[in-house]
C-alpha cells in the first residue's frame, strides 16, 4: 500500500512516497522556478523507473500550488499547508503544541491543543528569515548554505543586526562588514534578528507552548534553531522529515481519505512525466468581474480551468481544496 503526498510551493516543490505505516520511502525535492508542472513532471520522471509497476492507493496535494497539482496527476484530496503540517507532526509526536514553519518564501506559526488546530498565522508583509533570503545572503558572503548556521555556533558575540525587513537587514549587514565584524558574529546577530522579526510578526500574540516543532527547509539550519532556543528558553524539536512534512501530511490525508470513503484512487500515473501540456487563456463574460480563465490542456484533453472568482470554472474540475 502505497501513499503519495506533492507539496507545490513558490521555491520549492516536494513530492514523497510512504507505505502504509508512513514510512517514508522517497522523497524528492525540486526547485519550481514558477513553473509547477515542469517541476511535477521531472519528478515523476525521476520516480518513473522506480515505480512505474507499482500501484499507487492514494494521492495528495498541498501547498499554492496545490490545486493545479491536483488536476494534473489526479489527486484523490486538496488541502491547506496548514493542515498538512499539523498532521504530519502529530503522525511523530501527538503532544506537540506548537509548529513554527519557515519554508522558502514564507514563514507560518501554528498552535495545536489536544491534537486540533486552535490558531495559526503566516507572514503577510515581508520575506526576512526566509529560505530564498537565507540563500541570498548565504550567497553574498560566498559560505556554502549548508553551513551557514555553523556559523553562527562559531560567534563570540551577536551583533545587532535589524531584522524587521529583507532590505534594511541585508544593508545592515553590509554596514557591520565595513565596521569589521567577523562572517560569525554577523550571521549570529542575523539568526537572533530574523528569530525576534517572527516572534514579534508572525508569532505576535501567540501563545508559544511545548512541544515545539521547527519545520520547512530553514530548520536545516542550525543557527536559526539555537537563536529559537535562546530567545524562547526551550527546546525545539527538528523533526525527521522536516523538509518535506507538508507533502507527507498530504500523503497521510490521503490515505486517510481513501480508507475512511472505501474510494479508488484517481491517480493517473507516472506516464504524466511524458505528457504534453498547454495553457491558453480567454475571458469570462458571465459577470462584470470579467475574469481571466486559463484553461490547462493535457495530451489534447481539458485538464482544468483556473482563475475565476465565482467558482463557475473551476467547479469543473470536480475538486475541492
Amino acid at each position: 500500500m502505497y501513499y503519495m503526498g506533492i507539496d507545490v510551493g513558490s521555491v520549492s516543490t516536494d513530492i514523497v512516497i510512504v507505505d502504509e505505516n508512513i514510512k517514508l520511502l522517497e522523497s524528492i525535492y525540486l526547485r519550481t522556478k514558477g513553473r509547477p508542472i515542469n517541476a511535477i513532471q521531472e519528478g515523476f520522471g525521476l520516480l518513473y523507473n522506480k515505480y512505474k509497476n507499482i500501484h499507487i492507493n492514494g494521492v495528495g496535494t498541498t501547498g499554492s500550488g496545490r490545486k493545479i497539482a491536483a488536476s494534473i496527476i489526479g489527486a484523490d484530496i486538496i488541502k491547506n499547508e496548514i493542515t498538512t503540517h499539523a498532521i504530519a507532526a502529530l503522525n511523530v509526536n501527538k503532544n506537540v503544541r506548537t509548529i513554527i514553519e519557515i519554508g522558502g518564501q514564507d514563514s507560518k506559526i501554528i498552535l495545536l491543543n489536544n491534537g486540533i488546530v486552535t490558531d495559526f498565522a503566516m507572514n503577510t508583509v515581508c520575506a526576512a528569515g526566509t529560505g530564498s533570503f537565507l540563500d541570498r545572503q548565504a550567497e553574498r558572503l560566498d559560505i556554502p548554505i549548508e553551513e551557514f548556521g555553523s556559523y553562527a555556533l562559531k560567534a563570540h558575540s551577536s551583533v545587532r543586526i535589524a531584522g524587521r525587513c529583507a532590505v534594511f537587514a541585508e544593508s545592515d549587514m553590509i554596514h557591520k562588514q565595513q565596521l569589521g565584524y567577523t562572517d560569525t558574529d554577523i550571521i549570529k546577530g542575523l539568526c537572533d534578528a530574523l528569530v525576534r522579526n517572527y516572534l514579534s510578526n508572525v508569532g505576535k500574540g501567540k501563545d508559544i507552548k511545548k512541544d515545539i516543532f521547527f519545520q520547512g527547509g530553514v530548520a536545516a539550519n542550525i543557527g536559526m534553531k539555537v537563536s529559537f532556543e535562546n530567545i524562547l528558553g526551550c527546546n525545539i524539536i527538528i523533526p525527521p522529515n522536516y523538509k518535506v512534512m507538508g507533502a507527507v501530511g498530504a500523503a497521510i490525508l490521503s490515505k486517510e481519505y481513501i480508507e475512511k470513503n472505501n474510494k479508488i484512487t484517481k491517480f493517473k500515473g507516472f506516464n504524466l512525466a511524458k505528457t504534453n501540456f498547454i495553457s491558453n487563456s480567454f475571458e469570462c463574460t458571465g459577470c462584470p468581474n470579467r475574469c481571466e480563465i486559463v484553461k490547462l490542456l493535457g495530451g489534447n484533453k481539458i485538464v482544468g480551468f483556473f482563475g475565476d472568482r465565482c467558482g463557475k470554472w473551476t467547479n469543473k474540475n470536480n475538486m475541492s481544496a
